[in-house]
C-alpha cells in the first residue's frame, strides 16, 4: 500500500531548526519520488543495554555516541509487541502487536490479553510477556526528518509524567525543546538498566510552535498510513 503524498502547506519561520525554516515536506516528497515513507528509512536510537548512560545515534559517517538528545518532539506512539522469546533477534516480526497498546492488529483489546498480565513473562516474576515501549519522533536542529527514540517500558511512566507536567502549564509538547538523558539504575533483581530523564531545555516562539505543530501533524498522518507489515518490523 503506497503512502499518501503529504501536502506541503507548512509555513516557514525564522528558527534555529532547519525543518521549520525550510519547506521540509516538499524536500521529503522530492527525495522520495513517490516511494512509501517506511519506518526503515528513519534513524532509530535504541535503548542502551547494561545500564549504559550514552545513546548510540546513527550518522552519515557511522554511529555517534551522545550523552543526551535534544530536539522538538513532533509526536509519539505507544506500541507493544509479543514474541515467543523474551530476547528476539532484531528485525524478527512479532507474533502479535499493537500500534497504541489498546487494540491488537487483530482487533482484540490488549487489556484482556493474558500476555498483558504482570508475571506472564517466562523467567521474570513480575514482567509482562507483551513488550511495551514508546516511540518518540524527535526533530533535531540540523535535520528535517526526526529520529525515532525508543523508550523502554521501564521509562514509559517518566515520559508520560513529563508530558503531563507540560499539560499542567498549558504547554504543547511541540512548543518546547526537550532534552533526554540517561541515568544508571537497577531493577528489584539487581539488574542494571538506563533510566530515561526528560527535561525542558528551551521554549519555542509562538510562530515556531505553530509551524512545529503543523509539520508534526502532517508528518504523523504520513506514518499512520504505513503498511502493517512495515510496522511489525519497527516495533
Amino acid at each position: 500500500m503506497a503512502t499518501r503524498k503529504p501536502k506541503s502547506e507548512v509555513a516557514v519561520v525564522e528558527s534555529g531548526f532547519l525543518a521549520l525554516k525550510n519547506n521540509a515536506l516538499e524536500i521529503l516528497n522530492e527525495n522520495l519520488q513517490g516511494q512509501s515513507l517506511s519506518y526503515q528509512l528513519f534513524d532509530i536510537v535504541k535503548s542502551p543495554s547494561g545500564g549504559t548512560t550514552a545513546f548510540t545515534v546513527p550518522g552519515l559517517s557511522g554511529d555517534d555516541v551522545e550523552k543526551e538528545l535534544t530536539g522538538i518532539i513532533l509526536g509519539y506512539t505507544t506500541p507493544r509487541a509479543y514474541w515467543e522469546t523474551p530476547e528476539p533477534i532484531e528485525g524478527t516480526p512479532p507474533l502479535c502487536y499493537s500500534r497504541d497498546s489498546v487494540i491488537s492488529f487483530e482487533g482484540k483489546p490488549c487489556v484482556q490479553c493474558p500476555r498483558n498480565d504482570f508475571g506472564s513473562r517466562d523467567g521474570d516474576s513480575n514482567g509482562k510477556a507483551c513488550k511495551e515501549s514508546v516511540h518518540i519522533f524527535m526533530l533535531r536542529r540540523d535535520n528535517i526528518l526526526p529520529l525515532i527514540v525508543r523508550v523502554p517500558v521501564s521509562s514509559k511512566m517518566m515520559f508520560l509524567k513529563y508530558t503531563t507536567r507540560l499539560v499542567s502549564n498549558l504547554t504543547p509538547i511541540c512548543g518546547v525543546v526537550t532534552k533526554i538523558s540517561l541515568e544508571k539504575a537497577a531493577s528489584k533483581g539487581g539488574q542494571p538498566y538506563a533510566k530515561y530523564i526528560f527535561e525542558l531545555d528551551d521554549t519555542l516562539s509562538p510562530e515556531e510552535t505553530a509551524t512545529a505543530r503543523s509539520f508534526g501533524q502532517k508528518f504523523m498522518e504520513i506514518l499512520n498510513n504505513v503498511p502493517e507489515q512495515d510496522l511489525q518490523e519497527a516495533v
